[in-house]
């Protein structure tokens, strides 16, 4: 008789994989699962993906995959913009057997509460986890709301890294971040995937003027893009002041959230909150700079997406570093408390960007950059990468297991 975790190191692997939220929600971190559960699928993995349901399920693969929906209180993201979903008793009893029917554990970030209760409960039921971390400490501005993620990061953060069997991180600049933490095996570092015939640069039939005009936006001005949900970590304060300080030049915001910029009252600013993967790839391409003055979120998948449509990037300091090959395809700007001073700093770098037309419009620049992005950047080798982790934990599971029956007899 073969045991369950002989089996897993066969080809239906049973993969738990843990978010906030499910892709439909728009968040970078809920994307990412999506691609990776997807290409897991294509392996020949089982998924289930537990998240909040406060928006809908992907539909999923009935023979590789299903969705396992959590009833939870969303106050913390309406009251705050902090995506902390709160799931309820019958939730939590719902994770717990999710565990139990799992070979191993895909958990993306710590600080999630239903993630917590997977992990608590992996550690009751003996099963691996891979915790891959999104992102870092973030310096909120409100001094409250930075003294409870500062708690939180130690209390419960640090602690979950030092507990999970593998940790990954998507950035080097999050990893550096908990660089003192002492984990149970080196942290690895996998990058997230791009599609790369989704991102590219534009046709050279492609008609600027006309998606412009479908998308409510000027023909003939200056566009700077900003894609994201509308929250506080993203930099919304400083595009606010970016947009006054240069009336004359249009920022396209893409994204919802509990902060709203149609309440600015400017003129120059078009917020399109519909827009998704297919559809936003000619917002991309018809825009003249990629813009993202977040903190503490170490390489957001917007980034590689921007690349990949060919577009510069400016973005904050530390994202600017998350992978030393991006180094000369994106410009940091510092992004510190005054923000009068970093939209002037931003400000300044569009004024030299535009000086240089091929950066600005394309051509070789853009293609160089796209190039980069396919070579670099792909779901199927990350999927690969999270496949043998998991595959490795679980065979040492297996032989742990092997050991003490034999030593117990």
């Amino acid at each position: 008789m073969h045991s369950a975790h002989e089996g897993a190191l066969g080809h239906n692997m049973r993969v738990l994989l843990g978010t906030a939220y499910y892709e439909s929600h728009n968040g970078g971190i809920e994307i990412v699962a999506g691609h990776l559960a997807r290409e897991l699928r294509l392996r020949g993995c089982h998924v289930t993906w537990a998240a909040s349901d406060v928006t809908p399920p992907p539909a999923l693969n009935a023979t590789f995959g299903e969705a396992l929906p959590l009833a939870t209180w969303n106050i913390t993201e309406r009251r705050l913009g902090l995506p902390l979903p709160l799931p309820s008793l019958r939730s939590i009893a719902r994770i717990i057997r999710a565990v139990r029917d799992s070979d191993a554990l895909l958990l993306h970030d710590a600080l999630y509460p239903t993630n917590i209760v997977a992990m608590l409960a992996s550690r009751w039921l003996g099963k691996p986890v891979v915790l891959v971390q999104h992102i870092g400490a973030i310096e909120y501005r409100n001094p409250i709301t930075r003294r409870l993620m500062s708690a939180a990061t130690a209390l419960i953060t640090r602690p979950i890294l030092a507990a999970a069997n593998q940790v990954v991180f998507i950035s080097e600049a999050v990893k550096l971040a908990f660089d003192d933490v002492r984990y149970k095996a080196p942290p690895q570092l996998v990058f997230n995937g791009v599609d790369p015939d989704t991102f590219k640069p534009p046709a050279h039939n492609f008609d600027r003027a006309c998606v412009r005009a479908k998308l409510g936006l000027p023909a003939d001005r200056k566009t700077v893009l900003f894609v994201g949900r509308f929250v506080e970590k993203k930099g919304l304060y400083i595009i606010e002041r970016l947009a006054r300080l240069r009336p004359q030049t249009i920022f396209a915001l893409a994204g919802w959230g509990p902060i709203n910029p149609r309440s600015w009252g400017l003129p120059n600013v078009c917020v399109l909150s519909d827009l998704n993967g297919l559809t936003l790839a000619p917002l991309y391409q018809a825009s003249d700079f990629f813009l993202l003055p977040s903190v503490g979120e170490g390489f957001p998948l917007v980034i590689q997406e921007a690349l990949g449509c060919g577009l510069p990037v400016i973005c904050a300091a530390e994202t600017a570093r998350a992978d030393p090959a991006i180094a000369e395809m994106v410009v940091g700007v510092p992004i510190n408390a005054d923000s009068a001073q970093t939209a002037t700093d931003v400000s300044q770098t569009i004024d030299r960007l535009m000086m240089t037309g091929e950066e600005v419009r394309g051509g070789a620049a853009a293609q160089m950059r796209h190039d980069f992005v396919r070579r670099r950047y792909n779901w199927s080798a990350a999927a690969r990468t999270y496949e043998q982790m998991l595959r490795g934990l679980i065979a040492r599971v297996s032989d742990r297991d092997a050991t003490v029956a034999v030593t117990s007899r």
